[in-house]
């Protein structure tokens, strides 16, 4: 499993999000009232650019695939309504101030 340091948590601000690649894979790295999510940029429905998509709810922990709106919680990696389908997702931490991804 690969540690990626990145930077500053204080630079995604919350309900904001950060798409950066790792060991070949395009993640977003989502700041959701203070704690971070780390997801693979891929829609489990057709390949669609998921974390580039709209985030909604009263958080902003809604995520809609921009390409036919498939959306998934933030908070859980899970499908609505669908909690089958599970987004692939990393570990993600807060060290000394700076967001840690792991792979």
């Amino acid at each position: 499993m690969g540690e990626h340091t990145l930077l500053p948590a204080s630079e995604i601000s919350n309900g904001e999000r950060l798409l950066v690649e790792l060991e070949g894979r395009e993640l977003g790295i989502f700041n959701i009232q203070g704690k971070y999510f780390a997801y693979l940029n891929w829609c489990p429905h057709q390949g669609g650019p998921l974390c580039e998509g709209s985030c909604t709810g009263e958080e902003g922990e809604i995520l809609a695939c921009p390409w036919h709106d498939w959306e998934f919680d933030l908070k859980t990696g899970e499908n609505i309504p669908r909690s089958d389908i599970q987004l692939p997702s990393y570990d993600v931490e807060v060290k000394d101030g700076i967001l840690t991804v792991y792979i």
